[in-house]
């Protein structure tokens, strides 16, 4: 700058009459930044906390109302009404107002992401389908709509069929202001979209790289195929009528899907991540490897939520599981019924040679045996294994042997992460992390890094 002093100058348009001005005589240096770069750092905040930088001066008044970012979370908020009718009843009616209130100050007139997060019911649908104009017309570029409503998962909004209009027609009726053109990431949670509603994203959301679409009771024979797509990930998540699931875009890189019914997947040659929910014997696992054949070799990141759906104590062992060379991270999320054999799990390690990172999860739904022996792992060197993460761990039989087989096979290992928390038993939590700062610290060789959370 040459030592000489910076001046204040805006893109935005002159304020309005009885407005107050943007700007102040202040000598702090943040507050002599342009106003592009003012708003750019506000947008890094929460929406609250940049609405609260508007009382540090006339200079601050309106700046956070040009933030191209509107993310309505309030994570404190959404656990206050977990479960409680009443209390939800009060913090939707504040939720509505305040979403109303911002948008009705809002001055920028385009948006990189919007966002919705709290448990709406249908009675607010019009709201919503007004807020969702609004976005849509400021050419937003990411937008999430989650209105999980755990207390009436029946009663789910639709995505209006009004903005379903393809782009030609679009273009000759100016009184239809919203536009998918800029859409880069479409997140839908508990929105209700059919097949043909996904099919015209697709057709009219060229530059559409993310595709999310959870708890939808109007997906069923789904096929999301196209060699010009610009997709690059892709969630289909429990959506409980789905029957048929084509994925065939050649520029994925990642996949999350919860069933494996009529799953087809082809024409993938950058798929590297793919997240399964499927059941833990035998046969679903086969199923699941059938399923991602094209590109199991390729996978670099394999997440598996595992479900003892039977509840079965003896469960077969998991045998010519294909080799995954290039699996560097596996994320398993078991949840377990009984006393089941986690070792078994140890296949998945056995078939990827060159595993780096390993993540386990495991959510008891009933409390674990702790009356039974040790069982004596067996022997198969890992050599590249360097960080063991462990979930849920309680000190049971079961737990002791997947740690074990983890300590005596995996050569290289550097760190292991002892979480004790269960997300289905959260009583048990203090108990097992006692367990582990007692059990843990004999077992595990000094050159490893032991951490109990």
């Amino acid at each position: 700058m040459g030592g000489r002093r910076l001046k204040i100058h805006t893109k935005f348009h002159p304020n309005k009459c009885g407005e107050r001005s943007f700007v102040a005589h202040v000598d702090d240096r943040i507050s002599q930044l342009p106003d592009n770069i003012l708003v750019d750092i506000l947008s890094r905040l929460s929406l609250k906390e940049a609405a609260r930088t508007s009382v540090l001066s006339s200079r601050w008044i309106n700046l956070w109302k040009h933030t191209p970012s509107l993310d309505f979370d309030d994570k404190s908020v959404l656990r206050k009404v977990y479960n409680q009718d009443e209390v939800l009843k009060i913090e939707r009616r504040k939720y509505v107002k305040w979403v109303n209130s911002v948008l009705r100050s809002h001055k920028s007139t385009v948006l990189k992401e919007f966002r919705i997060h709290f448990p709406l019911n249908t009675s607010g649908r019009k709201k919503i389908t007004r807020w969702l104009e609004f976005a849509l017309s400021r050419q937003v570029q990411k937008l999430e709509l989650d209105i999980q409503n755990y207390h009436d998962p029946c009663k789910e909004y639709l995505f209006p069929d009004g903005f379903l209009i393809p782009s030609r027609c679009r273009d000759n009726n100016p009184c239809m202001l919203v536009d998918f053109k800029s859409l880069r990431s479409l997140s839908l949670k508990s929105v209700g979209v059919s097949d043909g509603d996904i099919n015209f994203f697709l057709d009219n959301c060229p530059l559409l790289e993310q595709l999310i679409v959870h708890e939808s009771e109007k997906v069923s024979n789904l096929e999301i195929c196209g060699s010009s797509l610009k997709l690059k990930h892709l969630e289909i998540v429990l959506c409980s009528k789905l029957e048929s699931l084509k994925v065939s875009v050649p520029g994925l890189t990642s996949l999350t899907v919860t069933s494996l019914d009529g799953l087809l997947i082809e024409n993938v040659p950058m798929l590297v991540d793919v997240s399964v929910r499927c059941g833990d014997d035998c046969a679903p696992i086969r199923r699941l490897f059938d399923a991602v054949s094209c590109c199991v070799s390729r996978l670099q990141t394999l997440s598996l939520v595992l479900d003892n759906v039977e509840g079965r104590r003896v469960l077969g062992e998991l045998l010519e599981l294909p080799q995954m060379p290039k699996l560097k991270k596996l994320e398993i999320e078991y949840i377990a019924r009984g006393d089941e054999s986690l070792s078994r799990l140890a296949a998945l390690i056995r078939a990827s040679p060159h595993l780096e990172e390993f993540v386990f999860q495991l959510n008891w739904y009933l409390h674990p045996r702790k009356d039974r022996e040790v069982k004596a792992t067996i022997s198969s060197p890992h050599h590249h294994l360097k960080l063991f993460k462990f979930g849920g761990y309680y000190g049971s039989p079961s737990d002791v042997e997947l740690l074990s087989y983890v300590l005596g096979n995996c050569v290289v290992l550097e760190k292991i992460i002892i979480g004790t928390h269960s997300v289905c038993l959260p009583e048990l939590e203090e108990s097992a992390r006692k367990t582990a700062k007692q059990q843990l610290p004999p077992l595990i060789p000094r050159h490893i890094e032991l951490v109990i959370l």
